[in-house]
């Protein structure tokens, strides 16, 4: 029996590996990990095609692993690989370099013949904030008013239209200056800020009308269990607009809670049309109590509420999928 459980992901990672590792193990599994911030420097890996075979090793400090008899994979972080060769390699080879190492261990991820729990292909789709909102929109969620441009004109009309309207980027990133690490969060459009949206031309922006908050819900989905915790998000100035503001001081206020039963299909439906076994799901509740998808994070960080949880159920959850002891969507390459 193939009982071995490969996890993708780095050193720097929280300790929701170790307890989804504790629940592989209960179930009879062991786990091979992979932390491709290693690679290449400290994990060697290998795949070869010969006599009608084909032969994938992963070579770590630790042990000599195959990885072509695994039962499936756990994609969860590529975070940070290559790293140290910088300082191992001339300048003009690093470049290069790390664009074979990406797309060499892409192109292993992409072709492993067991059930994936994501892939790189799978979070690229899932980097469409326009192609979520299309969707949820047509399993009928509802969606705020959007407007997604780089033309000034275009973003100006929209926010005189509706008035109250955030502005947010598409990808999560933080700006560097001075050694300073500055997140850029989703903010509220001022009447000073109509001013500056010349720099639009630059750099395309997502604006949508803003949702009066009564709460917000954080949904981890695995397989088909659903996690919900909300959290009153309008306690805290700093978190008003964006709870990840003050997501520290709010980490131990989300409480678990139930969804709607028509909510909770249409968020096992949008995973059914993703094709995914796992989905953190940022929804906001307004004052009249209607549900507003605002998007879906394919890897979404779940640690802070698997902690409230009784025995961390989101961890068992993943290992059970893992290990084929909880219904999921079967993605197999070659199915």
């Amino acid at each position: 029996m193939n009982n071995k459980i490969l996890i993708i992901t780095h050193t720097g990672d929280n300790f929701s590996i170790e307890k989804v590792t504790e629940y592989i193990g209960k179930n009879n599994f062991e786990v091979i990990r992979f932390d491709v911030d290693l690679y290449p420097l400290k994990n060697k890996l290998s795949t070869t095609f010969q006599d009608g075979k084909w032969i994938c090793i992963l070579e770590t400090p630790e042990a000599k692993h195959r990885l072509d008899d695994i039962a499936a994979v756990w994609y969860r972080r590529a975070y940070n690989m290559g790293s140290g060769l910088k300082e191992e390699i001339d300048a003009k080879f690093y470049g290069p370099a790390m664009g074979e190492i990406r797309t060499t261990l892409f192109g292993f991820l992409e072709s492993i013949d067991a059930y994936a729990l994501g892939k790189p292909s799978v979070y690229r789709r899932l980097d469409s904030k326009e192609e979520q909102l299309k969707i949820a929109d047509k399993i009928g969620f509802k969606i705020p008013e959007t407007c997604i441009t780089n033309n000034p004109e275009e973003a100006k009309a929209f926010i005189l239209k509706h008035k109250n309207v955030v502005g947010k980027m598409q990808s999560g990133f933080a700006i560097y200056e001075d050694g300073v690490e500055n997140v850029v969060f989703t903010n509220v459009i001022k009447d000073e800020n109509l001013e500056e949206l010349d720099s639009l031309l630059y750099c395309p922006m997502q604006f949508q009308k803003r949702i009066e908050k009564k709460k917000e819900l954080r949904v981890t989905v695995v397989g088909q269990d659903v996690y919900a915790f909300e959290i009153d998000s309008q306690q805290s100035e700093e978190a008003k607009v964006d709870w990840r503001k003050d997501g520290v001081n709010l980490i131990d206020k989300w409480i678990r809670t139930e969804l709607p039963k028509d909510i909770e299909e249409k968020v096992l439906e949008l995973l059914d049309v993703y094709h995914v076994d796992y989905g953190a799901l940022d929804i906001i509740v307004s004052p009249e109590d209607e549900y507003y998808f605002i998007e879906i994070n394919a890897a979404g960080e779940f640690f802070w509420l698997d902690n409230l949880t009784e025995d961390n159920l989101i961890s068992k959850s993943i290992a059970d999928v893992l290990c084929d002891k909880a219904p999921r969507r079967n993605n197999m390459v070659l199915a």
